[in-house]
């Protein structure tokens, strides 16, 4: 059986036997998703890179040490470990700004076009998320995770449940009131949100 098919488990069996091309095929099997996912929560490219790299070292580490726990959940796993080491930046720089950014590189709204916008439907949509990731800062921090997990990083509510070590209702709940808080704040900042 090639290695390129095989499962996580027996990915990581073979890798703690000292096969470690095997670790080398769990890794790229997840990249994409991974780092996509700490770009989003981080908005700059070169700490991206440093998370992303940070993550695979507590990963390796954690796997030679023998505390990894298989549940048939390693890329939750990954991303959870990910997910702490974005919170534990941000804490030491005192800056908890999960969402804004003057990197406008990539952004998750700018994707879901069926035809090229006009310059000026641009920057009105610009203005649009602006004003939006602005907001955010305003919520209570568990509602402003789980918009981000849900919103930028595409997660679905089982796994920001497991990520948040929540249950999946408490996960809605946290997202219900986020966007009830959300519509307050437009409303009293008079914000007008159509393109």
């Amino acid at each position: 059986m090639s290695l390129e098919t095989t499962d996580e488990k027996e990915l990581i069996r073979s890798y703690l036997s000292g096969n470690h091309s095997s670790l080398q095929i769990l890794i790229k099997r997840h990249q994409n998703r991974l780092y996509s996912y700490i770009f989003l929560l981080v908005k700059d490219k070169q700490l991206a890179d440093d998370v992303f790299q940070d993550t695979y070292v507590k990963v390796i580490n954690t796997l030679k040490q023998g505390n990894y726990r298989d549940e048939g959940k390693f890329i939750q796993w990954v991303m959870r470990i990910a997910h702490n080491l974005v919170i534990d930046h941000f804490r030491k720089s005192k800056k908890i700004n999960f969402v804004e950014s003057q990197n406008n590189d990539y952004d998750v709204f700018d994707t879901i076009r069926l035809t090229d916008p006009s310059i000026e439907e641009q920057l009105v949509t610009n203005q649009i998320h602006s004003d939006v990731k602005k907001l955010l800062h305003y919520l209570p921090d568990e509602q402003k995770e789980v918009i981000v997990l849900r919103c930028y990083a595409g997660l679905s509510f089982k796994d920001i449940a497991e990520q948040t070590e929540v249950s999946i209702n408490t996960a809605l709940g946290r997202m219900r009131y986020a966007l009830i808080n959300l519509r307050k704040l437009i409303e009293e900042r008079s914000i007008v949100l159509t393109n």
